[in-house]
C-alpha cells in the first residue's frame, strides 16, 4: 500500500490524476445512464442500450488509463505505439461489454460477480496493452504479485460496483456504481503502476511511427470528452424521443402527422390499424387511406382504406401542433369496428332471446305490425301461431334449470327447420313461443306447418320413451278474418292455444267466434275473483254433519259461495277450478280457513268446522304455518278444525304433502280424504297416510237407491273405513232411504239436504235461539235437537 501512495506522490503529477479520476467518473456515470435505461427495456432494445454503455465505460477506462500515463513520470521521455494504443482501446469496449452483459443476464449474484471478474480482466487487457504501447529505451519489468494483486482488487470492487447497481434504487444506484467503478479503474491502474520497473536500455530501437505524449494527450482529453459527451447526448436524446415515441404508439388511436397536406410520419396504431407501412404513406395525401376528413378541431366518420382492400369504419379528430419545427396537421383516427359490434351486439340482445337468440317479445311486436301492414296493402293473410310446451314445467322442476334450458335449445331448433325464411319464429317468455306465417294460402299454409310442428315434434320428442321430452300444443289465427290489428290477432291466437290447453293438450286449434265468447267468459271470472273477497262477494255457508245414529250436530262443513254481481250466486264447480288454475284460490282459500275458524271459535260446543283445502294450496311450502297462525289468532282449539283434502293433491308433488300433512297431525288437526272412491289410488293413499276420516262422494250416494253396484261401493268403502279404524261420512244424502241404507251399512256420519242445507253461521242461529228461551238459559239448551224428518221436511 505504501508503494502505491509513493508511486502516486513521487512518479505521477498529481493535477492529471484528479483529471484521469473526473475523466473517469464521468465515463462509469455515462454508462450507468444506458445501463439504467436498458433494464426496462425488451430484448433488443436491451442489447441496443448495453452496446451504448459498454462504448461509454470502455472508453471512459481508456481514457482514463492514457490520463494517468501522461502523468506519469519514468525518468526518460516515453512515446506511444499507434497500433497497440488503438488495440488497447477495442479490449477496453469489448471487455466493458462482456462484463455488463454477463452481469445483467440474471439477478442473482454469481452473475454479478462473473461481470465484475470480466470488467477487471478487461480492464487489466487493457491495461497491460496500452504499457506495451510504450516506447522508450527501457525494459517494462512487472511485479507478478502485485499485477496479481492489481487484477483482484479491481474484481472485487467492480462486483461491489454492480451489485450496487442492481440492487440500488433512484440517484443512489447511479452515484454507487459509478463511483466504485472508478474506485476499481484506480485501484487497478495505480496497483498495476505500482509494480512496474523501467530498466533502461540505450540499445533499444524505437519505431518511427510513434505518438509524441504531448499529441496523445490532446488527442486522449478531446477523444474521451466528445465521446462521454455524445454518450450523455444519446442517453438524453434516445430517453425523450423513445419516450414521445412510444407514448404515441401506446395510444389507442392511429395518429397521421401531416406537413403541407402530406403524409410524413405516422405511429404504430395507424399502421397495423390500415395495414400500411410509413414508407407506403409518406408523402402521400390522407386522402389516399381516408374518405372525406372534416375541418380543424373536429370530430368526423368516415372509412378507412386498408391495404387488404377492405373499409374499416372510423372516427377522425384533427389539430395542429409543432413537429420537427413545423407547423403540421394530426389526424388522430379511431376504429369504430368494435364499437359497432358493441352496438349492433346489444341492439341483438335488446331484441333476441338471449337463450334460444330466436326473437324476443319486443321484435315480435315489430314484426307482426309489419307483417300485417304489408298484408293489408298486398290484401294478403297472415298467419300466427302461438306454441306452448306441455309438461315443461314438470320436466323443469324435476330434471333442473339446464335440462330445462336443453329443451327450449332443442325446441328453438326444430322450429327453425321446419319453418320457412319469411317466417319468423319468437320467444315471448318460458315456454311460450310465437311463428309469424306472413305467405302461403291460409288456412291451408297455417295447417300445413302446424301438422308439420306436430310430426316433428312426435319424431324429437317421444315422451313414452324420454321423461325429459315434451309436448306441444298450437293455437292459430288468421288476418284479417279473425282480427284487425295486431293486439286483436295476437288476442285470439292465445284464445285458440287456451281452448287446446284445456281440451287434451298436444293438438293445433284454429281461432272461432263460439271459442271467444267461452274464454272471455272464463277470464271475466278470473278478472272477478281477484277482487271477490275485497268487494265482500264472497261469504260462507255452514252445512251440518249429524251423527247417523243419534241425529245429534256433531261439526258443520264451510262451504264458499260467490254472489257474483249480475249473475247471482255462483257454484263453486263453476268458479273453483278457474280460481285454482288462475292461482287467486290461495287468497280465497285462506280468507275461508280464516272466516271458518273465527266462526267456530264463537260456539259454545265443541262442534268440529270441516274446510276444503285446494292441492293448489298443498303447493305452498308455508301451509302448515299459516293454519297454525290462524288457530292461535282465532284461539279455535285444532282438534276442531278438519282439513278435507282430495286425491288430487296428493298426485302433484306426493312428498311435499305428506309433510305438510305429518306436519298439520301434529298439531292436533284432523285430516279427511273428501271424494274418496273417484281417485286412481285410494287403497295406496290410505296405506301411506293414516286419516282421521274418510267421506263417501256423493255421486255414489245418489245412486243407492237404484244401483246395487253403488250400494256395494258404499258399503265396501264404509267397511274398509271399519277395518282401519277411520269413520266414514257419507255426503250427499237427500232422501230417507239413502239415509237408511248408509245407516243400516254402519256410517258414522251423514250430510246432505235431507239433513240440512247450508245456511248462515251458526252463532247467528245460537243467539237468536239463546234469546227466545231465556237469556240466561245453559248452553246445553242451545244444542240442536236430534234429528226428526218431519221436522226438516218442512224446513
Amino acid at each position: 500500500m505504501f508503494s502505491i501512495i509513493t508511486c502516486i506522490r513521487d512518479d505521477h503529477d498529481w493535477r492529471l490524476v484528479l483529471l484521469a479520476a473526473a475523466v473517469c467518473l464521468i465515463g462509469a456515470m455515462a454508462a450507468m445512464l444506458p445501463l439504467s435505461r436498458a433494464q426496462g427495456c425488451d430484448a433488443g432494445r436491451r442489447k441496443l442500450w448495453i452496446g451504448a454503455a459498454a462504448f461509454a465505460f470502455g472508453t471512459g477506462v481508456w481514457a482514463t488509463h492514457f490520463i494517468a500515463m501522461l502523468a506519469y513520470d519514468g525518468g526518460m521521455p516515453i512515446s506511444y505505439q499507434l497500433g497497440l494504443t488503438a488495440l488497447s482501446f477495442l479490449l477496453s469496449v469489448v471487455g466493458s461489454w462482456a462484463a455488463i452483459l454477463v452481469a445483467s443476464q440474471s439477478r442473482c449474484r454469481f452473475s454479478r460477480i462473473r461481470g465484475g471478474i470480466l470488467m477487471a480482466l478487461g480492464i487489466a487487457a487493457m491495461h497491460l496493452t496500452g504499457m506495451q504501447a510504450i516506447q522508450t529505451q527501457a525494459v517494462i519489468v512487472y511485479d507478478p504479485y502485485m499485477t496479481l494483486s492489481a487484477v483482484l482488487a479491481g474484481a472485487l470492487l467492480s462486483s461491489a460496483a454492480f451489485h450496487a447497481f442492481f440492487e440500488l434504487k433512484g440517484p443512489r444506484r447511479l452515484l454507487a456504481s459509478s463511483i466504485t467503478f472508478v474506485f476499481a479503474i484506480c485501484a487497478l491502474h495505480f496497483i498495476s503502476m505500482a509494480s512496474i520497473t523501467l530498466v533502461p536500455d540505450p540499445g533499444k530501437e524505437l519505431p518511427a511511427t510513434v505518438l509524441d505524449a504531448s499529441l496523445l494527450a490532446a488527442i486522449v482529453v478531446v477523444a474521451a470528452t466528445t465521446l462521454i459527451l455524445m454518450a450523455l447526448a444519446v442517453v438524453y436524446i434516445e430517453s425523450h424521443v423513445t419516450d414521445l415515441r412510444g407514448l404515441a404508439n401506446a395510444s389507442q388511436e392511429g395518429l397521421l402527422i401531416l406537413r403541407e397536406g402530406r403524409i410524413i410520419d405516422a405511429n404504430e396504431r395507424f399502421q397495423e390499424l390500415s395495414g400500411w407501412k410509413l414508407a407506403d404513406l409518406a408523402g402521400k395525401a390522407p386522402s389516399a387511406v381516408l374518405g372525406a376528413v372534416q375541418g380543424q378541431n373536429r370530430l368526423g366518420e368516415t372509412l378507412l382504406n386498408t391495404r387488404n382492400g377492405k373499409e374499416t369504419a372510423v372516427e377522425v379528430n384533427t389539430s395542429r401542433i409543432v413537429y420537427r419545427g413545423h407547423n403540421c396537421d394530426v389526424l388522430a383516427v379511431r376504429d369504430l369496428s368494435e364499437r359497432r359490434q358493441a352496438e349492433e351486439m346489444i341492439e341483438h340482445l335488446a331484441h333476441h332471446d338471449v337463450l334460444t337468440d330466436l326473437p324476443n317479445r319486443s321484435l315480435f311486436d315489430t314484426r307482426i305490425r309489419q307483417a300485417l301492414q304489408m298484408a293489408e296493402r298486398k290484401n294478403g293473410e297472415v298467419a300466427l301461431l302461438y306454441i306452448d310446451l306441455d309438461r315443461f314445467k314438470t320436466v323443469n322442476d324435476v330434471f333442473g334449470h339446464a335440462e330445462g334450458d336443453r329443451i327450449l335449445c332443442k325446441v328453438a331448433s326444430i322450429l327453425r327447420r321446419v319453418t320457412d325464411e319469411s317466417d319468423t319464429i319468437a320467444r315471448l317468455g318460458g315456454d311460450e313461443f310465437a311463428i309469424i306465417q306472413p305467405s302461403g294460402q291460409q288456412p291451408a299454409a297455417a295447417q300445413k306447418l302446424a301438422a308439420v310442428i306436430l310430426d316433428e315434434f312426435a319424431v324429437e320428442m317421444d315422451t313414452a320413451r324420454d321423461p325429459t321430452a315434451v309436448g306441444v300444443s298450437l293455437g292459430i289465427a288468421i288476418y284479417p278474418a279473425d282480427g284487425s290489428d295486431a293486439d286483436e290477432i295476437c288476442n285470439n291466437a292465445d284464445i285458440a292455444l287456451y281452448r287446446v290447453k284445456h281440451g287434451g293438450r298436444g293438438k293445433a286449434c284454429f281461432f272461432d267466434a263460439e271459442m271467444d265468447e267461452a274464454t272471455r267468459a272464463r277470464r271475466l271470472i278470473e278478472s272477478e275473483l281477484r277482487h271477490a273477497i275485497t268487494r265482500h262477494q264472497i261469504h260462507l255457508s255452514y252445512q251440518p254433519i249429524l251423527d247417523a245414529h243419534s241425529g245429534v250436530i256433531s261439526g258443520y262443513e264451510a262451504l264458499m259461495r260467490w254472489n257474483r254481481p249480475g249473475h247471482g250466486i255462483c257454484e263453486p264447480d263453476v268458479f273453483i277450478p278457474i280460481a285454482e288454475e288462475s292461482g287467486s284460490i290461495v287468497q280465497l282459500g285462506e280468507w275461508v280457513l280464516q272466516q271458518a275458524c273465527s266462526e267456530a271459535a264463537r260456539w259454545p260446543h265443541p262442534l268440529t268446522i270441516a274446510v276444503n283445502v285446494s292441492p293448489v294450496q298443498f303447493m305452498l311450502p308455508n301451509l302448515a304455518e299459516r293454519i297454525e297462525t290462524i288457530l292461535e289468532e282465532t284461539r279455535l282449539a285444532p282438534d276442531r278444525l278438519e282439513i278435507e283434502i282430495t286425491e288430487a293433491a296428493l298426485f302433484r308433488d306426493r312428498d311435499r304433502v305428506m309433510t305438510t300433512l305429518q306436519r298439520l297431525r301434529s298439531l292436533g288437526v284432523h285430516i279427511v280424504m273428501d271424494d274418496f272412491g273417484t281417485g286412481y289410488s285410494s287403497l295406496s293413499n290410505l296405506r301411506t297416510f293414516p286419516f282421521d276420516k274418510i267421506k263417501v262422494d256423493r255421486s255414489f250416494t245418489g245412486m243407492l237407491e237404484h244401483d246395487a253396484a253403488a250400494r256395494s261401493i258404499v258399503r265396501a268403502i264404509i267397511g274398509l273405513g271399519h277395518s282401519l279404524g277411520m269413520p266414514v261420512v257419507t255426503e250427499g244424502v237427500e232422501t230417507e232411504t239413502q239415509r237408511r241404507i248408509v245407516v243400516e251399512e254402519g256410517c258414522a256420519q251423514v250430510q246432505g239436504f235431507l239433513l240440512g242445507k247450508p245456511d248462515i253461521e251458526p252463532s247467528i242461529k245460537f243467539a237468536a235461539r239463546r234469546n227466545f228461551l231465556s237469556p240466561t238459559a245453559d248452553a246445553d239448551a242451545l244444542q240442536i235437537s236430534r234429528w226428526r224428518p218431519t221436522r226438516l221436511a218442512c224446513e
